[in-house]
C-alpha cells in the first residue's frame, strides 16, 4: 500500500529498526498500548512517551487526531511505512495502525526511550 504524503515525519530506515526493537521491548515490559484508541487515552492520561503510526493506515484520517494530540501534549510522535511490520513489532499477527510507548519511571527501557525520542523530535524540527 501507498505511504500516503500526510504521514509527516516519515521514520528512515534505520530509525524504523530502533522503533521495532524498542516496541518489541516495551511489550515485553508490558509499556505498549496498540491501536489508535488505545495510543488516545495514553496521551489523555500523560502516559505516553512518543506514539508511533502506520503511514500506510487506510483512511489515514483515523490517526490524524493524533499528531495534533501529541503536539498538544509536547510528546514525539512518528511514523512508519508498514502496519503490518508494526503489528509484527508489538507482537500481535494482524495489522497495528498505532501504538504507544507508555512511561514507566523504573523502567530498564529509560534510556533506550529518551534515544528514540531524540530521534523522533529531530525530524519533527
Amino acid at each position: 500500500t501507498e505511504v500516503n504524503p500526510k504521514a509527516f515525519p516519515l521514520a528512515e530506515p534505520a530509525l524504523i529498526s530502533t522503533i521495532q526493537d524498542l516496541i518489541q521491548q516495551a511489550a515485553h515490559y508490558k509499556q505498549l498500548k496498540k491501536g489508535a484508541n488505545e495510543a488516545t487515552k495514553t496521551l489523555n492520561r500523560g502516559i505516553s512517551e512518543f506514539i508511533v503510526m502506520a503511514a500506510d493506515c487506510e483512511p489515514i484520517e483515523i490517526l490524524l487526531h493524533l499528531p495534533l494530540l501529541c503536539e498538544d501534549k509536547n510528546v514525539p510522535y512518528v511514523f512508519v511505512p508498514s502496519k503490518a511490520a508494526l503489528g509484527r513489532a508489538c507482537g500481535v499477527s494482524r495489522p497495528v495502525v498505532a501504538a504507544s510507548v507508555t512511561t514507566n519511571e523504573g523502567s530498564d527501557l529509560k534510556s533506550q526511550i529518551l534515544a528514540v525520542k531524540l530521534q523522533i523530535e529531530k525530524l519533527l524540527i
